[in-house]
């Protein structure tokens, strides 16, 4: 058996305690402590029986591996940080706050073993359904629709409703992610956004256009206002907080066929000749996974990766930025109502 691997957790808030609760969990990982600079949260973590450390630099010294939980205006600093130590790391999505900081910190990372956390990819259905897009032809179109309505309370945080916050900079850029996992390269995007139905200062609605490398396009609808079973969360049931519905809520369609994400039924050819609008499809049922906690899969990915286990599918620190990139060209087409290419958004601009 490979012995666990020491790991620390940086940042005792609700997402850094997922990780704690995974890192606990798992039988790859030893968890050597949570770093959690602010004293009196420190004290809860200790009471609760947490070796709870004020700096990275109190860290136990077998320590080799950390997960950065911190918020994302410290994701580019706490990066360093563990790259500073020869360490392995997760960084929490979104990987940094700007395209810069993404820049500089693939820049210090080298080959160093560091990825960023979009932990959706590492569901079986995500991982899977690539097997099924080889199966449709060429990809043509992608089309996604995210629309949970937050409840009222949700906004009475006052960061919520102001500039760089927003459906699309809180929710995107997961399913951006997962969009450039499953089909392709984002090349450009546009977008409409509308306030109408919250009247804050941050969009609740946007609709964005994709045009993919590959020369596919594809539309995104995202609404954290509008009320519908139709989102990854209502699909999967992954966020407890969140009812299910088993909805898909993605479609890929190709020259050959189409997939629905995540159930991953395909439409596919009924017989050998051309594939044409007079021919039924035929339908094949997705094949079904047993329900897991992907930030456990993703944390013993993880363990596996530093162990010299080769991994397509944990997010890279490219994979992230592009990503954040990606998310960023949104919302600022949102904005300026002209569409924005990878390469067009400013090092320095960070949504708001």
């Amino acid at each position: 058996m490979t012995a666990q691997l020491p790991l620390c957790v940086i940042g005792g808030g609700s997402i850094g305690m997922r990780h704690v609760e995974v890192a606990t969990k798992s039988e790859q990982i030893a968890l050597t402590c949570v770093v959690e600079p602010h004293a009196p949260r420190r004290a809860e973590l200790q009471q609760m029986g947490l070796n709870a450390v004020a700096s990275i630099d109190d860290a136990p010294s077998e320590t080799c591996a950390a997960i950065s939980a911190t918020p994302t205006q410290l994701h580019h600093e706490s990066g360093l940080q563990i790259l500073g130590k020869g360490w392995a790391g997760i960084i929490e999505k979104p990987l940094t706050g700007t395209v810069g900081e993404s820049d500089a910190l693939i820049a210090a990372a080298g080959d160093a073993p560091l990825f960023c956390g979009h932990h959706r990819r590492c569901h079986p259905f995500s991982v899977a359904v690539r097997q099924e897009l080889a199966q449709i032809g060429d990809i043509v179109a992608v089309q996604g629709l995210w629309s949970l309505r937050k409840h009222n309370t949700y906004y009475d945080t006052p960061w919520r409703c102001q500039p760089g916050a927003g459906v699309m900079m809180t929710n995107l850029s997961h399913e951006l992610d997962l969009i450039r996992f499953m089909v392709s390269e984002i090349a450009s995007v546009q977008a409409m956004v509308s306030n109408a139905q919250r009247g804050l200062a941050v969009e609740d609605t946007a609709a964005i256009n994709l045009r993919f490398a590959s020369g596919a396009l594809g539309q995104f609808l995202m609404s954290d206002a509008g009320a519908s079973p139709w989102a990854f969360e209502g699909a999967t049931g992954e966020n407890p907080a969140i009812a299910a519905s088993g909805e898909d809520y993605v479609r890929i369609i190709g020259t050959e066929g189409a997939v629905a994400f995540p159930s991953l039924t395909r439409w596919g050819r009924s017989d050998s000749g051309e594939i044409e609008w007079s021919k039924p499809l035929r339908r094949h049922e997705g094949q079904s996974f047993a329900k897991i906690d992907p930030l456990l899969a993703q944390i013993e990915r993880f363990a596996a990766a530093v162990n010299g286990v080769s991994d397509d599918v944990l997010c890279t620190l490219q994979d992230g930025r592009a990503a954040l990139e990606m998310t960023l060209a949104a919302k600022l087409s949102g904005a300026t109502g002209q569409p924005v290419a990878a390469g067009e958004v400013p090092q320095d601009y960070t949504g708001a």
